[in-house]
């Protein structure tokens, strides 16, 4: 069993665990994990190696997908080009992978790599796989002994004492129910139910927070965790990181985090950081709240790390602004009136970059600025590149190319008037000029005629004069207007 020279860590992510947005918290991770490597060579009298960490990409949730070695794929890539880390692909797409001597060869890896990372998938089939081997218990070791586990989206649900199963109520219509999770938090002190994908806002007209849940379905299940559990929502490309060695907990990304009990919830903003017992007060202060039932909870503000970064309410995250203006919140889904509709200010990250790089595109295209038009269409297929790793579950990756070849479709169109031979475009006015100076030339008036000739030539037209009738041409190097 490995000694206690590496940090325990787990960091658990709402969402984006490939996309831009999680980079600096991947980071974050090895650059810990590295600083303890190289501290225990070192103490050790030893010359510290190689300035990199090795971890381990647990495959199982996305294994039953065909196009799992696709996905293994952009998650190595990622790691390796983005976070400046090394991952190996575990292999185990079902539980038979543990079995002969491919199966030790995993346990092995997971025992001795000191980050194990695992995401995108579905979290019942992960359970299945998982359940009744040795895959609990060597993520239990990481987090009781020294390791970093990094857990998002249908990894994540698994974590806790319970776990939505995604697919079987959301798209194929069971009732809504909880599944037996892998429970790795309790024994580090936090009795939780974890919920990734906490503010989705996918549903547009209808709610789809909490993992797809909605107010309605998670109300309807909340009181059937089991007795001191509270359930720990993470928000879309936001991630908590805890460190169980310092007991401190701190959010980072662009959401937040909520701690939620019998519809009364806590939200700690990104950048917040706070004592794993604090988190576990507010649980306790929130259950021996009184159950809203249908009637609208009173909001307040709790007592947090930081002044003003925790707000809490009997609905679900709100802002602090919201509550210290005190302004009345909406009743929660399943209460009388209309369900309230959820939706992110400005959608994802990927979907506000494409629509800041459409609106610069359009500028330049009013200014008649090539370059930055030009300028746009390089900075969205720049952005996209940086987003290919990410297994995106909706279709802003298409929504994505569909403006950019619409950008490029706009430059082609604008490019024609480029490539054009410059007398093809102003012929028809020069022969218009050239017949009002044939009629000067007819009545005599030739002052004006030369004044004609003059100021074409001043734009580059070279006029020539012939019994027959006068002819144009465009100077060699000659722009219009020059």
């Amino acid at each position: 069993m490995r000694s206690r020279s590496l940090p325990r860590l787990l960091t658990i992510m709402g969402s984006g665990e490939t996309a831009p947005t999680m980079v600096k918290v991947h980071r974050g991770v090895t650059e810990q994990l590295l600083a303890a490597q190289t501290a225990t060579e070192t103490s050790a009298g030893h010359e510290p190696g190689s300035a990199s960490v090795h971890g381990l990409l647990l495959d199982t949730p996305f294994g039953f997908q065909t196009n799992a070695a696709e996905i293994a794929a952009r998650a190595v890539s990622y790691f390796r080009e983005s976070v400046g880390t090394t991952l190996e692909v575990a292999g185990m797409r079902s539980a038979a992978d543990l079995e002969g001597d491919r199966g030790q060869e995993i346990v092995s890896q997971m025992a001795a790599l000191p980050l194990v990372f695992s995401g995108p998938g579905s979290p019942s089939y992960a359970l299945r796989q998982w359940r009744d081997t040795l895959v609990p218990s060597l993520l239990s070791e990481k987090l009781m002994i020294g390791g970093a586990v990094t857990f998002a989206s249908a990894a994540a649900l698994t974590l806790g004492v319970a776990t939505v199963p995604v697919y079987e109520v959301y798209k194929v219509g069971e009732e809504p129910h909880w599944l037996e999770g892998l429970d790795l938090l309790s024994p580090l002190g936090l009795p939780a139910a974890v919920i990734p994908h906490y503010d989705n806002a996918e549903g547009q007209t209808h709610d789809t927070r909490y993992c797809y849940l909605g107010e309605d379905r998670l109300s309807l299940i909340e009181p059937k965790l089991p007795d001191g559990t509270f359930v720990l929502g993470v928000d879309e490309h936001t991630a908590l990181c805890v460190d169980f060695d310092s007991a401190l907990a701190t959010v980072a990304g662009r959401g937040g985090v909520t701690v939620r009990v019998r519809g009364h919830s806590a939200r700690f903003e990104a950048g917040t950081t706070v004592p794993l017992e604090r988190v576990l007060e507010l649980a306790s202060d929130l259950a021996s709240a009184p159950s809203y039932e249908g009637a609208r909870a009173t909001s307040r503000v709790t007592d947090g790390a930081r002044t003003g970064d925790i707000a809490s309410d009997g609905v679900g995250a709100l802002a602090v602004g919201d509550v210290a203006e005190g302004r009345e919140q909406p009743a929660p889904q399943g209460s009388e009136g209309a369900a309230q509709t959820v939706a992110r200010p400005g959608g994802s990250p990927l979907l506000q970059a494409i629509r800041v790089h459409e609106s610069a595109f359009r500028s330049a295209r009013e200014r008649s600025d090539a370059p930055g038009m030009v300028a746009a269409v390089l900075a969205l297929e720049e952005e996209m590149w940086a987003w290919r790793a990410d297994t995106l579950q909706s279709d802003e990756m298409d929504r994505g190319r569909a403006s950019l070849r619409s950008m490029i479709r706009d430059l082609g169109l604008l490019s024609e008037m480029g490539v054009r031979d410059p007398a093809e475009l102003i012929g028809p006015y020069v022969d218009v000029l050239l017949d009002i100076r044939d009629s000067a030339r007819r009545e005599r008036r030739f002052a004006e005629a030369d004044s004609v000739r003059d100021r074409l030539e001043l734009l580059g037209v070279a006029v020539h004069d012939a019994p027959e009738g006068s002819t144009w041409e465009m100077r060699r190097g000659s722009k219009v207007g020059d």
